[in-house]
């Protein structure tokens, strides 16, 4: 199968300078992440488990919270509609945002669950202990789903591109993701989503989805372990899903994109993997900024890969710039 064309420097240069400023609205499972650092000397003589000498709390963006954050980080313009709880992580998440300009007034308060938070017990080597998740990941209805339709579309009809980053937490609704496709249908902008899969029947009309590889193997049923294998497994997963285009994130063996010109491989770009939390928000961010200044689907794919290849040398849900990713390509 053969690799993709790849972009020159000074075309790079002109969509860098054509993103900037364009606007995006997010929408999906907006989450707070905890961080919560210390030094293991000891086993606990309760439980062979490592007790932590609690040194330091640290707070991240995650979810679709984390898009809107890359994409503001390429120096773009995010909304965020989403929701949240009657709660203190609530207040720590928004003003988390509002610090890295994101709007967030598209955030709606639910006060019958709780803002979605994973807090992490990290080691000063950071190793992962224990991970404690904070969530309802009952499907939204009623009222509430009413109301976050109604911010979503509003935003939604004046934005240059929509994102649904779907985490399984309750905020993505197949009449979400249907009102969502008819604007960028009628106005002619792209819809990505980063799929769930058992959400796979919400996506259909999408510009372009981002599976791992792991979720385009459940939702194909496919083994994917060469190129030839990602690119069955790309076709039967665009005509499953409905959508224009499919880029399958396939972490140590690069990307691979179908859309309407072609399809083909994308190698890995990263030097040192530290964390891979977070990555795919940092996929999808840079693929509609790109997509926004003017990018073709191969053009947008390899930004993200670039993109993905720095944000993994990175501790935790992170961004990349604009200055990192130029430097990076």
């Amino acid at each position: 199968m053969p690799q993709r064309t790849s972009i020159t420097r000074k075309r790079l240069g002109t969509l860098l300078a054509g993103m900037r400023r364009k606007r995006v609205v997010v929408i999906g499972d907006a989450m707070l992440d905890v961080y919560l650092h210390g030094d293991v000397e000891r086993i606990s003589p309760e439980a062979p488990v490592p007790v932590v000498r609690f040194e330091r709390e640290e707070y991240r963006l995650g979810g679709a919270a984390n898009v809107a954050h890359n994409i503001v980080a390429l120096g773009g313009r995010a909304e965020l509609v989403g929701l949240i709880g009657e709660d203190p992580a609530a207040g720590t998440l928004s003003r988390a945002l509002a610090s890295q300009g994101v709007a967030a007034d598209g955030l709606l308060v639910d006060p019958s669950r709780p803002t979605t938070t994973k807090v992490r017990v990290v080691t000063d080597r950071r190793q992962q202990v224990a991970r404690i998740d904070y969530e309802d990941d009952d499907e939204v209805g009623g009222a509430h789903e009413t109301a976050l339709v109604t911010a979503a579309v509003k935003r939604a009809a004046t934005a240059g591109a929509i994102v649904v980053s779907d985490y399984l937490k309750g905020t993505v609704t197949q009449r979400l993701v249907a009102e969502l496709a008819t604007i960028a249908r009628e106005r002619g902008i792209p819809l990505l989503v980063d799929p769930k899969i058992p959400h796979l029947g919400y996506y259909t009309g999408a510009t372009m989805i981002t599976p791992n590889h792991v979720e385009a193997e459940i939702a194909t049923h496919m083994r994917i372990r060469t190129d030839e294998d990602a690119g069955r497994a790309a076709r039967a997963f665009q005509d499953r899903a409905g959508c224009a285009s499919v880029l399958i994130t396939r972490g140590e063996a690069g990307m691979w994109l179908l859309d309407a010109t072609g399809e083909g491989a994308l190698s890995a770009t990263a030097r040192e993997v530290a964390d891979v939390t977070g990555a795919g928000d940092t996929v999808i961010a840079t693929l509609v900024v790109a997509l926004s200044a003017g990018a073709t689907p191969v053009e947008a794919a390899h930004l993200a890969n670039h993109s993905a290849g720095v944000v993994v040398g990175k501790f935790g849900p992170s961004t990349v710039s604009a200055e990192e990713l130029l430097a990076a390509v």
